[in-house]
């Protein structure tokens, strides 16, 4: 068995009780990084064997776990912040997982993008989510690909590239295409701005970017009334 079990991106009373009695139950805990995820442990007293499980290792740990889970070990796996499988590692291990017969259960809580979307102000009926976008190759063809998407389009980013993805929309989108920028959601410094693209880009050019960001893009033809 294999429970995919989300955890908070910030408050740690954002863990919903069902997560915290998975992951009570189970054998063993996969975790992106242990140490992270022993201080959240710690934190509700769980006690339960917890071994690495991240983007550098899967391929190699995936064979293994599956073969215990059929002898009947249940499993949990868990990412540093928010579901695992969404820009974090877990899509292989839940794909190999299936394929072994070996049930899987993911349980609903918390995702970053979801708050941001919906304190963006902008549609939310339909949306394509983009994740992280590459560093070099590939990036200004996925770029160009979104000009005309007419879908509210989200995006993560770390503090190091907010503004150079500002820039980008800027100049791929137009500088004034609405956009929603939120950080440390749910944390103590929780901040949302929103504006048009070239408006939230001078902000940032006047004060370091901090934190982990969502970034919210209106959809190409967007009219706010």
């Amino acid at each position: 068995m294999l429970y995919v079990v989300p955890t908070p991106i910030g408050n740690l009373q954002d863990i919903s009780f069902r997560a915290l009695e998975v992951l009570k139950s189970v054998d063993v805990i996969l975790a992106e990084d242990t140490r992270t995820s022993g201080h959240l442990l710690k934190h509700f007293a769980i006690q339960k064997p917890l071994r690495a499980h991240h983007a550098h290792n899967e391929h190699q740990s995936i064979e293994k776990i599956i073969a215990e889970m059929k002898t009947g070990t249940t499993f949990a796996l868990i990412s540093d912040a928010g579901t695992p499988a969404i820009s974090d590692p877990g899509f292989l291990i839940v794909r190999a997982a299936i394929q072994a017969n070996v049930k899987v259960q993911c349980l609903p809580g918390a995702v970053a993008f979801i708050p941001a979307l919906v304190m963006s102000g902008l549609p939310c009926d339909r949306f394509v989510f983009e994740g992280f976008l590459p560093h070099k190759k590939g990036r200004h063809t996925r770029l160009q690909n979104l000009q005309n998407e007419t879908r509210t389009i989200i995006f993560y980013e770390s503090p190091y590239r907010v503004a150079k993805l500002l820039e980008e929309v800027c100049t791929y989108f137009g500088t004034e295409r609405l956009v929603s920028v939120s950080r440390e959601i749910s944390k103590i410094y929780e901040e949302t701005l929103r504006g048009t693209a070239q408006e939230v880009l001078t902000h940032f050019e006047n004060t370091a970017p901090k934190g982990e960001f969502v970034i919210i893009v209106a959809g190409n033809n967007t009219k706010i009334e």
